[in-house]
């Protein structure tokens, strides 16, 4: 949701300072600076090595819906809907489910006409350790700053021919690239100003059907019960992508008055309390603890961020395949401090097949950002990439994961296994599956109020917290 606009439970000197960073002129280009004395600062990424690399491969994943079967019942939903033009007699799931996030369609603005600036150009406001979505098509290498999209939470692109959308879901800290291509025809997307398990609800402008980001799943509209298709990408560091790709594009910041490199939800990836999620999050983590997902059709896994930090490498094997996930610090938070410059180092995650050169390797981490594989002792970056040793060139096969939130992760998939003992504290490894109740998915009869909610705020006054209160308990 518009981060001018929507309004996490925090403290009211947070609430005030929102709505006045929402109304401040863009930020100025800073110039990068490394300040080694600052003992909490991030790691700086390591510049990657440029051989002649083999061509990229990727296996696509099966992502779960999370929504039933069509409803078609006559039902209307039990809010405005005068601006849209959505069929709205189909739909996959409760009306109550879908909550409104405060600002109205379209209130957070796509960017439709994405123009694209130099990695030199784009070094002159962009620091180090923020982190950019990496997508890469063909030949073409593109960098989307989450200092950007923070804003405006979906690029519609085409990249060397492949239409995509950019997504990102503050919320939910969900990032996603999606293939425009569907029945037919190319979509574009924009904002519903809904939620849905406090995750971004688009529509697209041609059906205008409401979908659902953490999934790809239509929920109301003519696509009700389909599903997009998932194209990968990857949260690295600015100074990743501007090392590996010199000759890369990054997308340049549109001219709307928005504080691009500030984040608007301060502290949020600290919170117990994600905004508008009437769920009771899985206790096995913290609600806002970051993990790397799989997905098959039918099965989901989660690793912890924190366990992943601390071990550098994990090997596994899901749905048949030998896997590695790879963790390098230098990536802060987009969520935690007012510049996101600034924000806590929470790394930089990659899951690959481990299979390569005809045979399965075993992977360890250098400490200085990068990986060796044990049998040839070559050297890779985050990227897969061989950078050195006898298989130099070499590139692993990514397999399309998603770094998001736990609380979101398991509502959306509220029998996902989670990996290792970060959670429970069962076991120096394994998988945990879900306990019984308390975290068993509660109906959405039960969670929600009877009445809608109507969360609307200012853009420009400040509300008080008691006001906020009123205007989000179904008013």
């Amino acid at each position: 949701m518009n981060p001018s606009l929507r309004l996490p439970a925090f403290p009211l000197i947070f609430l005030l300072a929102l709505f006045v960073s929402a109304c401040m002129p863009p930020t100025p280009p800073v110039a990068a600076v490394q300040d080694t004395a600052t003992p909490n600062a991030p790691a700086i990424a390591q510049p990657l090595a440029l051989p002649v690399f083999a061509p990229r491969a990727s296996v696509a994943a099966d992502v779960p819906k999370s929504s039933g079967q069509v409803i078609v019942d006559g039902a209307p939903p039990p809010f405005e809907t005068f601006t849209f033009k959505t069929n709205f007699t189909r739909r996959t799931i409760e009306w109550n489910e879908i909550l409104s996030g405060g600002p109205p369609k379209d209130g957070i603005p796509a960017i439709d006409e994405p123009t694209f600036e130099t990695p030199e150009r784009a070094d002159e406001w962009l620091e180090d350790a923020q982190p950019v979505i990496l997508f890469q098509h063909g030949e073409t290498a593109r960098a989307y700053p989450l200092a950007i999209l923070i804003w405006h939470e979906i690029v519609n692109d085409e990249v060397a021919g492949q239409p995509v959308s950019i997504t990102f879901c503050p919320l939910c800290n969900a990032s996603i690239a999606f293939d425009r291509n569907f029945d037919g025809q190319v979509l574009d997307f924009g904002t519903t100003g809904r939620l849905r398990n406090s995750d971004l609800v688009m529509y697209d402008r041609q059906t205008e059907s409401w979908w659902q980001q953490f999934t790809g799943e239509g929920l109301v509209g003519e696509y009700a019960g389909e599903q997009l298709t998932f194209l990968p990408s990857q949260v690295i560091a600015w100074a990743d992508f501007k090392s590996r790709f010199p000759d890369g594009e990054v997308l340049a910041r549109p001219g709307q008055s928005r504080s691009y490199g500030q984040n608007p939800y301060v502290g949020y990836d600290s919170t117990d309390d994600p905004f508008l999620f009437r769920g009771e999050p899985d206790p096995r983590l913290p609600a806002v603890e970051r993990v790397a997902g799989l997905t098959t059709k039918t099965t989901a896994r989660a690793y912890p961020f924190p366990l992943l930090a601390e071990r550098g490498v994990v090997e596994d094997e899901f749905d048949g395949r030998p896997i590695v996930l790879f963790h390098k610090a230098g990536t802060t938070s987009a969520l935690d401090a007012r510049q996101i410059s600034q924000g806590k180092d929470v790394g930089a995650v990659a899951v690959y097949e481990r299979r390569a050169d005809g045979q399965v390797l075993s992977f360890s981490a250098d400490g200085r950002g990068t990986f060796v594989d044990a049998a040839t002792q070559s050297t890779w970056n985050i990227l897969g990439e061989a950078i050195s040793g006898p298989l130099a060139g070499t590139r692993l096969t990514e397999i399309l994961h998603f770094d998001h939130f736990w609380f979101a992760w398991a509502a959306f998939f509220p029998q996902t296994e989670l990996y290792g003992d970060w959670g429970l504290g069962i076991g120096d490894r394994g998988v945990q599956s879900p306990v019984p109740s308390p975290q068993s998915p509660i109906p959405y009869s039960q969670q929600l109020p009877s009445s809608p909610s109507r969360c609307i705020f200012s853009a420009v006054t400040p509300v008080p917290s008691s006001v906020i209160r009123k205007r989000c308990q179904g008013m």
